[in-house]
């Protein structure tokens, strides 16, 4: 009996795919560098795991559909922090920040109707248009521009009587780039000329090395249009615990949400009560996390630089970087690091960035790398790169 059309159009995940391949190096003995997924290496808070285990109540019931209040306080406090004007009303606790991006594909497009991105693009808005029935219209950014946003005709050109709104992702995964004030500034003056809304996925909004991350809700003239994405699973190292947010000011878009949050019942009711001082408190552990992400990106360029060939701009923000190799087929390449190769026992795991675009034959001859291990096995890592391309080549 066949599947639907949709399971078999639903694109396989490029951070996953090879975990097959990872796995049977694993099981020859082979250790495997994972730099091919945002799974941070760094304990979870300490306030996180004393919530977590002095949790005492008999029953375990569901949260509000809307989130537990003291989460949604707990939100509009960490906000508010950062001059960001959400109230209570104006946000919805979801189960991760990746439910957060299904409701907000959700609450403005219809199926068959378009959402302009630009690629490269974190691969899961691929699966949840697939799911959405939502055309996703990529425009491309390119390395040598260092991902930045193209100029406004390049991006107004897109705009079709389909067109529903525009999605960005700031800082960037998979490119690392902070997009600058004046980008933000033409995203919503264009969303405000052709009345579409705006997603803003900001779940690495202290990752910055240099500049600030600037929040799409600094443009108070499209607030009504704005969606903001956001999550304690990166900012905390709590990829597990799945809790997020979406908010808006639009009423409709908050009530639409809701609805789709009730058919979910709710998000994790102890999750939720354990988040609740690190978003009143977020300083105190992001700014030692963000300061060991610039030694850890230092570290992967400190080698990355001396392999020739390699093309790769200096990440601005979040902890990934697209490198541009000296090969065919990347994909093929991360595979035979994998299968076939190894260096004093070990290797290393890539996510191949093809699948981090849209358009067809794009990014084939990239990878992105996520530093998310210590600087030391990084640099191992970086080192084990060389070696296996000097290999490839021959």
């Amino acid at each position: 009996m066949p599947v639907s059309q949709r399971a078999k159009n639903t694109p396989a995940s490029p951070i996953r795919k090879l975990t097959p391949s990872a796995k049977k190096a694993k099981e020859k003995g082979v250790r495997v560098y994972h730099l091919n997924i945002g799974q941070p290496d760094f304990p979870a808070p300490p306030e996180f795991l004393k919530q977590l285990k002095g949790f005492s109540q008999k029953e375990v019931t569901y949260a509000p559909s809307e989130g537990l209040s003291e989460m949604v306080d707990a939100w509009k406090t960490y906000y508010h922090s950062h001059a960001i004007p959400f109230e209570k009303e104006d946000i919805i606790v979801t189960t991760g920040g990746s439910e957060a991006i299904l409701f907000a594909l959700m609450a403005v497009a219809d199926p068959g109707d378009e959402l302009i991105i630009f690629e490269p693009l974190y691969t899961n808005y691929l699966t949840f248009a697939q799911e959405t029935s939502v055309k996703l219209v990529p425009i491309t950014t390119y390395l040598k521009n260092g991902f930045h946003i193209p100029n406004n005709p390049e991006i107004e050109k897109k705009i079709t009587s389909k067109t529903k709104g525009i999605i960005i992702c700031n800082p960037s995964n998979p490119t690392g780039t902070v997009y600058k004030r004046s980008e933000l500034k033409r995203i919503a003056e264009i969303a405000e000329k052709h009345n579409l809304f705006v997603i803003s996925d900001e779940v690495y909004r202290e990752f910055v090395f240099k500049v600030r991350s600037i929040s799409m809700m600094e443009f108070s003239f499209i607030r009504e249009q704005l969606v903001i994405i956001d999550s304690i699973s990166k900012r905390f190292n709590l990829c597990g615990a799945r809790v997020g947010c979406l908010a808006s000011k639009n009423k409709k878009i908050v009530e639409a949400a809701l609805k789709f949050a009730q058919g979910r019942l709710a998000s994790p009711t102890i999750e939720q009560l354990s988040a609740v001082p690190l978003l009143k408190n977020y300083r105190k552990y992001t700014k030692s996390v963000v300061e060991e992400y610039r030694k850890r990106k230092n570290a992967v360029i400190s080698v990355l630089k001396t392999i020739p060939g390699v093309k790769f701009y200096l990440p601005e923000g979040a902890f990934y970087l697209i490198a541009e190799l000296p090969i065919r087929d990347a994909e093929y390449f991360c595979r035979w690091l994998l299968e076939e190769f190894q260096d004093q026992g070990e290797t290393v795991m890539f996510a191949p960035a093809q699948g981090f675009y849209q358009t067809p034959q794009l990014g084939i001859k990239e990878i992105r790398i996520a530093f998310v291990l210590e600087s030391k096995k990084l640099k191992r890592s970086m080192e084990i790169l060389k070696i296996a391309l000097e290999e490839y080549k021959k």
